[in-house]
């Protein structure tokens, strides 16, 4: 609530510094030096077993870049080809040099921050990446400023196709950070949840924040999750019973949604994606498979970047036609990650299409 005062009493073009934004800045800008500096396993946890494709692109990557990197799971989309995409809270770079091999040389990737010493990491390499990529010029760039204020680091409305983020749970103004995002078009972001509501001492311990662990934001459409851990005996103890997950959720901006679903077909053009598609922890859609979705579902695929990667078709089954129900969907984190458990973690090298693509090689 202090942030969002700040915001208004300065008015346009003034960001007050809240006491949260200096100890976070001190955390990630003084107090961590490496990635072995973490308390927890909230900056490390992959909610997911990383494709093979990604793997790859993330060798290309500095390992001053790599080894600077303290995100919360691992946030990659689909359908990135000739995309332009801003990371929110992007650290050192490594997820933007990352993304910038996957929306190509057409595309363009921007990374904000508003952390010193980690964007004088992020930008001391961009040079190297683009030789590295092969691409004539840098398809890559980094703003310092705050997540909650957009417009005033110099973004312009309606500039980019994508965000990611795994840094909203760090901002002390979680609404403003979406409602800024909300005015451009897409979102998607892997974040940390708490099991309950934080006590004072949690939301206030510099180190627990610093770790993503004393925030919490509100979750729409659910993709996977993962179990944070701390290991370390006093944050434990001050901890006690609150469990806490990494959860990666997809938020698209689109127009009124109709009750109406809809019967869709995944065409299998998507690279890296062409035998199927894991749209979230509900619909997985197999190339020429016909898969029942409801409004919601059928509103984000026409009216985003996936809609002419889907054949739509009335909610009518056809004769001697099969369709695929979804699974039961959930919203809660928790929940998602007891059914993970209890299901058997495929290989870390799937989900790539082989050598056809070139950033795949």
């Amino acid at each position: 609530m202090a942030c969002l005062t700040f915001y208004r009493e300065c008015g346009k073009g003034c960001f007050v510094d809240s006491v949260i934004r200096v100890d976070v800045k001190d955390y990630y800008g003084k107090t961590l030096k490496k990635t072995s500096d973490l308390k927890s396993n909230a900056c490390l946890a992959p909610s997911q077993p990383i494709p093979a494709f990604i793997l790859k692109a993330l060798k290309k990557i500095h390992p001053e870049v790599t080894a600077k990197y303290y995100g919360c799971g691992l946030v990659v989309p689909e359908c990135l080809e000739g995309c332009r995409l801003l990371d929110l809270g992007s650290g050192s770079g490594r997820d933007c040099y990352m993304l910038s091999q996957l929306v190509g040389e057409k595309g363009h990737v921007t990374g904000i921050d508003m952390t010193e010493g980690q964007l004088e990491v992020a930008r001391k390499y961009v040079d190297h990446h683009t030789q590295e990529f092969g691409y004539e010029k840098p398809n890559v760039d980094f703003v310092q400023g705050y997540i909650e204020a957009l417009e005033e680091a110099g973004l312009k409305e309606n500039s980019f196709e994508i965000f990611i983020s795994c840094v909203v749970n760090l901002s002390p103004d979680k609404r403003k950070v979406l409602s800024d995002a909300y005015c451009m078009l897409k979102l998607y972001f892997s974040d940390v949840y708490s099991s309950s509501k934080l006590s004072d001492e949690i939301k206030n311990h510099k180190v627990l924040w610093g770790e993503c662990l004393g925030g919490g934001i509100q979750p729409p459409r659910l993709v996977t999750a993962n179990v944070i851990t701390v290991d370390n005996k006093e944050l434990e103890a001050i901890l006690g019973d609150y469990k806490f997950v990494s959860a990666t959720y997809r938020l698209v901006k689109i127009p009124k949604i109709s009750n109406k679903g809809s019967l869709v077909i995944y065409n299998g053009n998507i690279t890296c994606f062409e035998e199927s598609l894991e749209f979230d922890a509900q619909y997985t859609f197999k190339m020429d498979e016909v898969v029942e979705v409801d409004g919601e579902v059928a509103s984000i695929l026409s009216h985003s970047r996936f809609a002419e990667e889907f054949t739509f078709q009335p909610p009518v089954v056809p004769a001697g036609c099969s369709v695929k129900k979804p699974k039961v969907g959930t919203v809660n984190p928790f929940e998602l990650v007891q059914q993970l458990g209890s299901a058997t973690v495929s290989s870390a090298t799937g989900g790539c299409c082989g050598a056809e693509s070139s950033f795949c090689k």
